[in-house]
């Protein structure tokens, strides 16, 4: 039987990937960062303040500039 490659490929464990990305607020933030690595930016006027929306199922930035 042929090996598999996507099962073989070089990356993270699978215990290591639960310790960084297991809860939810762990992958928000894993996000978090790799959307904005140097804190939040506005994508339309490039303002740093915001504020955090928790109305809706997700959470949402709005900028307070615009």
């Amino acid at each position: 039987m042929a090996q598999n490659r996507i099962q073989f490929q070089p990356g993270m464990s699978l215990p290591a990937f639960i310790a960084q990305y297991g809860t939810e607020a762990q992958c928000e933030a894993a996000l978090e960062r790799a959307r904005w690595p140097d804190g939040f930016r506005c994508p339309r006027c490039g303002c740093q303040a915001h504020c955090v929306l928790h109305g809706s199922p997700r959470k949402m930035f709005q900028c307070s500039a615009c």
